[in-house]
């Protein structure tokens, strides 16, 4: 199974991953931030084509953090 990997930063500065199924199901989520790697619990909130809204929480600073993505521009195939 091809998996993209989606990256953004939190207002805090940690740095948000999640691994994302071309049809964008998210499997996994996590953040890093000063050498330390914490389960960021993600989630797919919208789907529209190819783009998609990816919700973290992250686990630094409690944040609720969502992004947009393509998933053509995240190397996904379509």
């Amino acid at each position: 199974m091809t998996v993209a990997v989606l990256r953004s930063r939190c207002e805090c500065q940690a740095s948000l991953v999640a691994d994302v199924t071309p049809d964008g199901r998210v499997l996994s989520g996590r953040a890093q931030q000063r050498g330390r790697d914490e389960t960021a619990p993600a989630t797919r909130t919208r789907a529209a084509g190819t783009l998609v809204d990816i919700g973290w929480q992250c686990p630094f600073c409690g944040r609720n953090t969502l992004r947009s993505f393509d998933l053509n521009a995240a190397g996904s195939p379509s």
